[in-house]
Parts: C-alpha cells; structure tokens; sequence
C-alpha cells in the first residue's frame, strides 16, 4: 500500500478479527495444521472433510458493504495466507460461467446414459453433482462480487449452495448487497429467499461501510482519458494502472494475465490484477467480438484501461461500432474507463453515416469522467 493511504477504519478492524477467527477455526477442521501438511485436493480434501464430519464446519462470512471498502483486499489476503491448496478464489460471475458449463456437460451425459438404460433409468439431479465435484475440489470457496440479477442464476444459486453447505464446504463472499438485497424484486423472489436464509444461517454477516472510498480515492482528480496516444500519455495510463492494483512501477514484467471463457471461446486478457484489466483497442474492437464478450468483461473487472483508440471514419466502422457496443456496456454497469486515445472525445468520429449514432458514446466518454460516474458502485445500474 502507499505511504498514508490506509485510514483508522472500525469495520475492516471488525473484518479482519473476523477472517482470524475463520482462519484459526478453518485449520483445526480441515486438520492441516494437526497434521503437518496442506490439504490436498481431490480425494483427500473429501477424506479430511469425512474425517471432521464430527465437528460442524466453520461459520463463512458474507462480507457487504460499498464499493471501494477493502472488501476484496481483506478477503484476498485471507485466501492467500490459508496454509490449504484445497481452496479456489473466483469472481463470482466467473463462477456461474463454469457451474452452467458443468451442468451442461453433466446433462448430456445423462442423456446419452438415459438413451442407453432407457428412459425410466434414474439419473442422479446435474446439480447434486455438480456440486459433489465442487466439494470434491476444494474446502473453501473465496467469491468476489456476488451478485444475482436473472432468474436462470438464482434458481441454480439456490440449489447449488444448499448442496454445497449440506457438504461441508466452508464460503467466503464479497458483495454490494446486504444478503436480503439479493435478486430484489427478481421474478419469483420467493422461490430464493430460502437461499438467503441459509446465508444467513450458514456464514457470519459482516457489513464494511468505513468512510473511505479507497477506489474513488484513487481516481478523483485523475486525469481518466488521455490524448494524443505517445510515450507521456502511455506512461501516465501505465502509472495510473499501478496506482490502482498496489504495485511498482518496477514490476511491470510481473503482473499477471488472465484468461476468460466466453460459450467456449478464450479470451486472453493481457494485464490484470485487483479488478483492474488491460487491453489494446485492437484486441477488443478490431477483433470479431461482440455483447457478450463485453459484458463478461464488464461484470468481471471494475476498472477497464484501453490503450491506443483511433480517430474513427467511414474507413474503420466496424471498430466504432464494436467500440460503441463496449462502451455502451461498460457505462450501463459502472466500469471505470480509462484511455489513450489519438484526438479529443468530441473528435473521435470525423465523417460518415454514424456520427449521429456515436454522439452517444461521445456523451457517455465524458460523463464517465465526472465526480459523479466515478463513485458509483460497480454493476450498479443508473435506474437504481
């Protein structure tokens, strides 16, 4: 952390005498620190979970509060000092990609053996299996951002992670919403408020809402759409970035890349760490993507820099228009946006059929660098 950023804060002191608490509790259940050695996975997490099946798993902790309170930051340190491999940290949008490609996957195969045994075979529920798998996997589940906006999710949550607790796997998760907030007024609420209520049963509540908006902090007065694109504003964009993720400007080599999956694409993301992702303009608008590979993005990062945007014509529409569709995304759930760009916002469109299409974009380009946009939550929507 930079010198003087971290302020007295009564909620993350709170926080954090809670994660100490799981922490010691976790140990003497998954019997890693008794035993001498980290819990593996597979087989062997089952086995320690079997073996303490006597003891009743530790409580969670359902962390909640505002957008740049240190919720990740604390629950990443807890996750990276656990002494088990038999642990998973994962954005939680990332998380229900997998659970549905698992249950996909699952479903065939039980059609294809239903075909074999016949249609009156018994096939065991895709969710009950899935969620076998995930606790064969792994103790503890670390979620960041946890959030449920559709009713295909919240029907699959709801099963799921009653199937999860019933199996001893022990949830740490992060979110804007107070656990009732969830999926509010969602279709057929009704049918997920006994989700809400294991949470409740299951995990400890903790709301973070210190003073400190430690993200807005970080970007209030900074300067957020730079032009022309050269070596001074590339190397302020790149300064910027390491301001926002804690790291030196001296282990730019070491910041790690990642890869998302998108209806079984890849998508390689070249920088990113603590929600904040790199991209050129050409990897995301000169390529052949589109709505659903932003909002992947956008659901999965608070914080978007694009480097290198060109002016845009008649000449490259197609990119404009991909790079009107991601800013359209972005915008509607709360990603910060920062840039390099060859000319001003008012500039960016010389000519063509699409220029009035793209005074939006234009418009939203500075309303994203105002006060205002800059302390909005993440995911939340301007209706809200």
């Amino acid at each position: 952390m930079r010198e003087g950023e971290l302020k007295p804060d009564a909620d993350q002191v709170r926080t954090v005498a809670e994660l100490e608490r799981l922490y010691l509790e976790l140990i003497d259940f998954a019997g890693a620190k008794k035993k001498g050695f980290s819990v593996k996975n597979g087989w062997l997490a089952g086995f320690f979970r079997w073996f303490s099946n006597e003891k009743k798993p530790p409580r969670g902790i359902y962390l909640y509060g505002g957008v740049g309170r240190g919720k990740s930051m604390l629950m990443d340190l807890f996750f990276s000092v656990v002494p088990l491999t038999s642990k998973r940290r994962v954005h939680f949008h990332e998380f229900m990609l997998d659970i549905h490609a698992r249950l996909e996957a699952v479903h065939s195969l039980s059609t294809k053996t239903r075909i074999q045994l016949g249609e009156q075979a018994c096939i065991e529920d895709p969710i009950s299996v899935v969620a076998k798998q995930i606790a064969d996997e792994t103790t503890i589940l670390c979620f960041d951002e946890l959030q449920v906006t559709d009713i295909a999710d919240a029907m699959v949550v709801a099963r799921l992670f009653k199937e999860l607790f019933d199996q001893g796997v022990i949830v740490i998760a992060t979110s804007n919403r107070a656990p009732e907030d969830l999926y509010k007024n969602g279709l057929n609420r009704q049918r997920f408020v006994p989700f809400i209520e294991r949470i409740k049963d299951t995990m400890t509540i903790v709301p973070l809402n210190g003073p400190t908006d430690y993200r807005y902090d970080r970007l209030k007065g900074a300067e957020i759409y730079f032009f022309p694109v050269n070596e001074e504003t590339t190397a302020k964009l790149s300064a910027t970035f390491f301001r926002l993720t804690d790291r030196s400007v001296e282990d730019r080599d070491k910041v790690p890349s990642e890869e998302l999956t998108v209806q079984g694409r890849t998508l390689f993301v070249p920088k990113a760490a603590r929600g904040v992702a790199v991209f050129s303009f050409k990897r995301l608008c000169a390529n052949p993507l589109g709505s659903v590979d932003y909002l992947l993005i956008a659901r999965t990062y608070h914080t978007i820099i694009m480097v290198a945007i060109p002016q845009f014509s008649e000449e490259n529409s197609n990119e404009a228009t991909r790079f009107v569709t991601l800013i359209d995304v972005l915008y509607e759930h709360g990603v910060k946006f920062l840039c390099s760009a060859a000319v001003p916002p008012q500039s960016l469109y010389q000519g063509g059929n699409s220029c009035f299409e793209f005074e939006r974009t234009v418009s939203r380009l500075i309303e994203m660098q105002s006060e205002d946009y800059l302390a909005r939550g993440h995911g939340k929507q301007i209706a809200e």
